[in-house]
């Protein structure tokens, strides 16, 4: 999988499509990722203590890593990595204008 935690990715399929937001987590062996403000879900919290409320709260559900793309700001749109080594490092790239992801 080529889309790591911190990475910058749009989505392409699904209800969010054509959004775009930060990788908060990684599930490798399950193939998906949860996108920061994406996919998400309101759950209901019961109320703890006699006398408080219950609540909804939002929260981000995973989603799978087919449906994103890693953003590229350059290009502005999804694309597609590829990988430049030099003597000391090796670099992700946009394949469409170079640039490091």
């Amino acid at each position: 999988m080529k889309i790591k935690k911190g990475d910058k990715v749009g989505v392409i399929a699904g209800k969010d499509r054509g959004q775009s937001g930060k990788v908060l987590r990684v599930f490798r062996e399950e193939n998906r990722v949860i996108v920061e403000g994406l996919n998400l879900r309101s759950r209901r919290i019961k109320p703890r203590r006699s006398g408080e409320k219950g609540q909804t709260v939002s929260k981000p559900n995973p989603i799978d890593v087919s449906n994103v793309m890693i953003w590229c700001d350059k290009c502005n749109r999804g694309v597609r990595l590829g990988t430049k080594v030099t003597a000391t490092k090796k670099e992700r790239i946009c394949r469409r204008c170079g640039k490091a992801v």
